[in-house]
C-alpha cells in the first residue's frame, strides 16, 4: 500500500469513474485499476462496486477513503509545511477562484503581493461550486478558495472580508433606469437574468427575496456575475447582481446600477481548512487581498 495507492483511490471515489481519473492523470485506466487492486489485495476487502455508469465505494472503500482522505491531506500540509521552512519567501499557493473575482476582488492585491513575493508560485483553479472547493480543501489540493459565504461546513473555516449590497442592472433606455434606487416589491413581476441557479449567491438571493414575501422569475440563465451584467448592457434582460468592487455604470454609458436596498447584503470571504495551519505564503495572500479589500470597501 503507497501514498500514490491512496491517493488514486481517493480521486477514484471522488469523480466515481476509473477512466475520468486516468485522463486527469495522463495514464491509462488499467493503471488506475492496478493501484485499486492493489489496495484491496492488501486489505482482503473489495473497494470499488462496478456499475453501468461508473463505479461506487463499498461499505469498505468509504471507511478506507475517509482515512485516506484524512492521512494524503495530513501528509500534504506537513510537506508544504516543510517547504516553506526550507524555503523561507518560496511556496506554493493555490487558489479557487475565478476570472471574475480576481477582476473585482484580488487586482490590487495580487499587483502588490507579486512584488513583495516574488519568489511564491500562484495557481489559480476555477471549481464549479462551493461544494468543490470544499473538497478541494479538505484533501489538501487547494489553500485558498474565494466564496460566498453560507451555513457551516464541517471540517472548513469560513471568514467574512467584505458584504455586498444588492443592484438591479438594466440598460440606460430601461423604464426603471432612472430611479435612484428600486424596492424589492418593485420586482415582483419583472423577468430576470438568472444567476447560477446552483451558486450560494442565488441561494442567498432567493432566502432575500422569500424574506420579502417575493419570488423573481428568470428568461435568461448566466454562469457568472459579469455575463449577467453584459447582457443587461446589450439591454436583452436585467439582473439582480451584487455590487462587485470597483464597478460602476457611466451616465453616459449603457449600463445602469441601481440599488436594491431591501435585499440583505451578500457576504464574501475565504475558506480554508484550518487558518493555523495555513502556509505563510497562503496567509500573507489572504491577509493581503483582505486588507485591500477592506480598505477599499471604506473608501468607496
Amino acid at each position: 500500500m503507497t501514498l500514490e495507492d491512496l491517493r488514486v483511490f481517493v480521486a477514484v471515489c471522488r469523480a466515481g469513474s476509473l477512466s475520468a481519473v486516468a485522463r486527469e492523470l495522463g495514464c491509462t485506466q488499467s493503471a488506475v485499476s492496478q493501484h485499486v487492486r492493489r489496495l484491496e489485495r492488501e486489505t482482503g476487502v473489495g473497494l470499488l462496486e462496478r456499475q453501468p455508469r461508473g463505479v461506487v465505494p463499498t461499505q469498505a472503500g468509504r471507511i478506507l477513503e475517509a482515512a485516506a482522505t484524512e492521512g494524503v491531506s495530513g501528509l500534504d500540509l506537513a510537506v508544504r509545511q516543510l517547504r516553506d521552512l526550507a524555503d523561507g519567501a518560496s511556496g506554493y499557493v493555490r487558489v479557487a477562484t475565478g476570472a471574475t473575482t480576481v477582476r473585482h476582488f484580488m487586482s490590487d492585491a495580487l499587483v502588490a503581493y507579486r512584488r513583495a513575493h516574488p519568489g511564491v508560485n500562484l495557481e489559480f483553479r476555477t471549481v464549479s461550486s462551493g461544494r468543490g472547493s470544499f473538497d478541494a480543501l479538505a484533501d489538501g489540493t487547494l489553500d485558498l478558495a474565494w466564496i460566498t459565504l453560507g451555513p457551516p461546513v464541517r471540517g472548513i473555516e469560513q471568514r467574512r472580508v467584505v458584504d455586498l449590497p444588492w443592484v438591479l442592472a438594466v440598460h440606460a433606455t430601461d423604464p426603471l433606469a432612472s430611479r435612484p434606487h428600486v424596492d424589492v416589491t418593485d420586482l415582483r413581476d419583472v423577468r430576470l437574468i438568472r444567476l447560477p441557479p446552483n451558486s450560494a449567491s442565488a441561494a442567498h438571493l432567493d432566502a432575500c427575496c422569500a424574506e420579502s414575501g417575493v419570488r423573481f422569475s428568470y428568461d435568461t440563465g448566466v454562469a457568472d456575475w459579469d455575463t449577467a451584467l453584459l447582457l443587461a448592457e446589450l439591454g436583452v434582460g436585467r439582473a439582480v447582481v451584487p455590487a462587485l468592487p470597483g464597478l460602476s455604470a457611466p451616465t453616459d454609458g449603457a449600463l445602469r446600477l441601481i440599488p436594491v436596498p431591501g435585499l440583505r447584503p451578500l457576504p464574501v470571504g475565504w475558506a480554508v481548512r484550518r487558518w493555523d495551519a495555513l502556509g505563510p505564503a497562503a496567509r500573507a495572500f489572504a491577509d493581503m487581498v483582505t486588507e485591500w479589500r477592506r480598505g477599499r470597501a471604506a473608501v468607496d
